[in-house]
């Protein structure tokens, strides 16, 4: 992730999942991450610095909340359950209202973005 968390979400997260430490990317691995574009073949450049911090940082069974590029994203959370971590992930509600005019010409209007239920990038149980 690239923002830190809410103090309601920190909360949240500490009364359901019991969390004690809160740990974040380092920034410049959270740029790194950010920077992934969606039209590129191979992502790994972009990845493998970022899953060995995770190797290197996580221990067994500590949540991980992963979100972004959704293949970078994809590889990501596959690592992390191969070395046993429990990942957590964050949806956003979006939505659409097609409205059609007199002439039955559609127009579609896009619907604000929800966030629910977003923890912490690495959460220490």
């Amino acid at each position: 992730m690239s923002h830190t968390l809410t103090d309601e979400k920190i909360l949240d997260a500490r009364e359901n999942l019991k969390i004690d430490e809160f740990i974040y990317l380092p920034l410049e691995l959270q740029k790194i991450w950010s920077s992934i574009l969606s039209d590129l073949i191979d992502i790994s450049s972009f990845i493998n610095e970022v899953m060995e911090w995770i190797i290197n940082v996580a221990d067994k069974d500590d949540y991980i909340l992963v979100q972004g590029d959704h293949g970078a994203t994809y590889r990501v959370i596959n690592l992390c359950k191969e070395i046993g971590l429990i990942t957590i992930y964050s949806i956003t509600r979006k939505g659409a209202k097609e409205i059609k005019d007199r002439d039955s010409n559609s127009n579609i209007y896009h619907t604000q973005g929800i966030p629910c239920d977003i923890y912490g990038v690495l959460a220490i149980n």
